[in-house]
């Protein structure tokens, strides 16, 4: 990630700039783009928001959207993977899903690429959690870890055959190895 501006500016006159790939993300009145997703990151980030959408969507548990810009309180962060439970889902009168979604994600998801600096999508993710988010994972595919935060606890890293966490009415069981595994392609 890396800043783009030398004075702060406020969420409001971010707002009004037009969308970049990609994208920035406006974090204590700077505005920080995030690096052009690779292989690695693409592939964990499309087989997530597959996964989690085939046992959620049909029955209108959750959906789990790519890339979507989150903005509340005073940030406006794009998580790689932002999760919004269906009953927080801010569809407009016709049912389409709006263009903005000015509220937390129930459960953020964060790749790691080789550009970041772990402590500031770390911070993203832990800013998400103390205003109102349930979950948070931050994959590290250098290591096939997953690093998971929930509220008000400790965070705890998870690898190999350890179960990863889901929000609460979502059935999908998987591990660590299962989720780094869908790197492996050409086997």
């Amino acid at each position: 990630m890396t800043a783009t501006t030398s004075q702060p500016i406020t969420l409001e006159e971010f707002l009004k700039l037009p969308e970049t790939k990609p994208a920035n993300e406006y974090i204590d009145g700077e505005i920080i783009q995030k690096p052009m997703p690779k292989g690695r990151h693409s592939r964990l980030q499309g087989k997530l928001c597959t996964v989690i959408n085939q046992i959620t969507e049909e029955k209108k548990i959750a959906y789990a959207f790519p890339e979507l810009r989150c903005t509340f309180n005073n940030r406006s962060i794009v998580p790689d993977v932002a999760v919004f439970q269906w009953n927080r889902i801010p569809f407009t009168a016709d049912g389409e899903v709006p263009d903005d979604f000015k509220l937390h994600p129930d459960w953020t998801i964060e790749i790691l690429s080789p550009e970041q600096k772990p402590n500031k999508v770390i911070g993203n993710i832990l800013y998400c959690l103390q205003n109102g988010c349930q979950l948070g994972w931050f994959l590290d595919p250098d290591d096939s870890s997953v690093l998971v935060f929930l509220p008000q606890q400790q965070p705890e890293l998870l690898k190999g055959s350890d179960r990863l966490p889901v929000l609460k009415g979502i059935e999908l069981e998987l591990t660590v190895e299962q989720v780094f595994g869908w790197l492996k392609m050409a086997l």
